[in-house]
């Protein structure tokens, strides 16, 4: 009786647990392309409403969002998206060169050939995207690079965290593609880890992600605040070697 028990809330967790990732996933990416814009509020009512489901994952998602500084709960009125500041953008990349950069250095001592040969493809996928001019599909490929190191260094949650910092950045709609740099210049700076990971060089790739992140940072902060690159002084030097 009791294991009929056991085996009966197992298969009720399990859609439960679906349509949960569902809701989170449909809400983030609203969050991020603008189709739910910033400073606009919104309850869990109506969004339940749109996506067709009860109040309960929606909520749940919500708290997520708003751990993760994409929207905030206002008491009576409901939840209100929040708009990524100059200083959140500061904060991300800061974060990024200190969890990232050691991150590669610690993967590149990890990665066998398998791994090797996956951050080669995902390479070559995002070069073939680039090269057709996708620009959305390219940075799926990107993120995809990213994350290989992030979880061959042995810390799952670090790429989720990151995944995460990724996401603020593009939930302000900025993006270097197309106005600081070109699709191909994105590509050349991965090319650069790429060739210091298959050398087995660690410090040579920790090296090459701390310059391509570094650079990414510089080019959309001086981009959002309306500046020429190299004219906005970031506050990333505590990250600097």
């Amino acid at each position: 009786m009791a294991h009929g028990t056991i085996l009966t809330l197992m298969k009720q967790v399990e859609p439960t647990a679906t349509v949960n990732e569902q809701v989170l996933d449909a809400l983030r990416a609203a969050v991020i392309t603008g189709e739910l814009p910033p400073g606009t509020l919104h309850s869990v009512h109506t969004l339940a409403e749109q996506l067709g489901v009860s109040r309960t994952p929606v909520r749940e998602a919500l708290i997520k969002l708003a751990q993760l500084g994409m929207v905030r709960f206002e008491r009576n009125r409901g939840v209100r998206i929040l708009q990524t500041s100059l200083h959140d953008l500061e904060e991300v990349f800061a974060l990024r060169l200190l969890l990232e950069v050691p991150a590669t250095r610690r993967a590149v001592r990890l990665l066998g050939s398998d791994g090797r040969r996956e951050l080669r493809a995902v390479f070559e996928a995002m070069r073939g995207a680039a090269v057709a001019d996708e620009e959305y599909e390219m940075w799926q490929h990107d993120r995809h690079f990213h994350r290989v190191l992030l979880e061959a260094s042995g810390n799952g949650r670090l790429a989720e965290y990151v995944d995460s910092l990724r996401d603020m950045v593009l939930r302000r709609g900025a993006s270097t593609a197309h106005r600081s740099r070109s699709l191909d210049d994105i590509v050349e700076e991965h090319r650069a880890v790429l060739h210091r990971v298959e050398a087995g060089d660690a410090d040579g790739a920790a090296d090459a992600m701390r310059a391509h992140i570094l650079h990414t940072a510089e080019l959309l902060v001086a981009q959002e605040a309306g500046e020429a690159p190299g004219a906005v002084d970031l506050d990333l030097g505590w990250t600097r070697p």
